[in-house]
């Protein structure tokens, strides 16, 4: 009995020592905000300076990533590793879905998003169309509003700007369908959520069988298998052949005289 309480109080020692932040007070990600609609007129402003409401952007499945271009640690890896990684997914960018990244730094310009543009496009991303990838820049308010609905919370410290490396992906109209939690992606992870993200469009037969087996962890954010359903589903195979041969089997007959 000792032992149980001294183990009790360890556990929850940590929740009195370190108590949990209020809301939106550290960088992070509020997942509750998944199946939310996005306001689709609100505009900004894209790497050649014109002013694109994200009506006007959003016509297909999108993958939504709030960075900030002249970020010295996680934005460009984060962004190089997605563009490394759709290169391996076997959709048409531009076609089946599109990349749209917004800048969380309202101070930033269209003129450090086409550079920051061009340099992904000529590095991890080269061959993607340029118009699959857009690159957006906006003022505070705006900034704040969108990464409010998004679930995105970021802090400035000192020159810096800490925030979450995650994708956002959305549907053709704007709603929120499915998060992935980086800074490293999988292809895999980045083709599901597309097919996921596909409003009113019919997956190929290969991507309804992967999301039968496959089921989204919150935790990690990322695709894993579904053991539990597969055996499911292998034992009621396995009793269905079994009846089936049960049911085809010829009765014997009674050899027996005087039967």
């Amino acid at each position: 009995m000792y032992a149980l309480k001294v183990l009790f109080f360890f556990l929850f020692l940590p929740a009195f020592l370190f108590p949990a932040d209020k809301k939106n007070s550290i960088p992070g990600l509020d997942d509750s905000k998944l199946g939310t609609t996005l306001p689709l007129e609100m505009v900004f402003t894209n790497e050649n300076g014109e002013r694109v409401s994200l009506k006007s952007l959003i016509d297909k499945p999108t993958i939504l990533m709030f960075v900030y271009y002249k970020c010295p640690s996680l934005c460009s890896p984060m962004m190089t590793d997605v563009a490394a990684q759709i290169r391996r997914v076997d959709l048409n960018p531009g076609k089946d879905y599109q990349v749209i990244s917004i800048s969380i730094d309202h101070h930033e310009t269209p003129a450090d998003a086409i550079e920051k543009k061009n340099g992904i496009l000529s590095s991890g991303a080269a061959g993607l169309p340029p118009d699959s990838w857009h690159f957006l820049t906006g003022d505070s308010l705006s900034v704040k509003k969108i990464t409010d609905l998004a679930g995105i919370s970021f802090k400035r410290v000192g020159d810096q700007i800490a925030h979450p490396g995650v994708l956002v992906t959305l549907t053709k109209d704007g709603m929120i369908s499915r998060y992935i939690i980086g800074p490293k992606y999988l292809p895999f992870d980045i083709k599901m959520s597309v097919y996921e993200a596909m409003d009113g469009k019919t997956a190929p037969t290969i991507a309804k069988v992967l999301q039968f087996c496959f089921n989204y962890d919150n935790e990690s954010g990322s695709y894993v298998m579904d053991f539990t359903r597969i055996f499911g589903i292998l034992t009621l195979l396995a009793a269905a052949v079994l009846m089936i041969v049960l049911l085809r089997k010829p009765k014997k007959k009674n050899l027996k005289e005087g039967a």
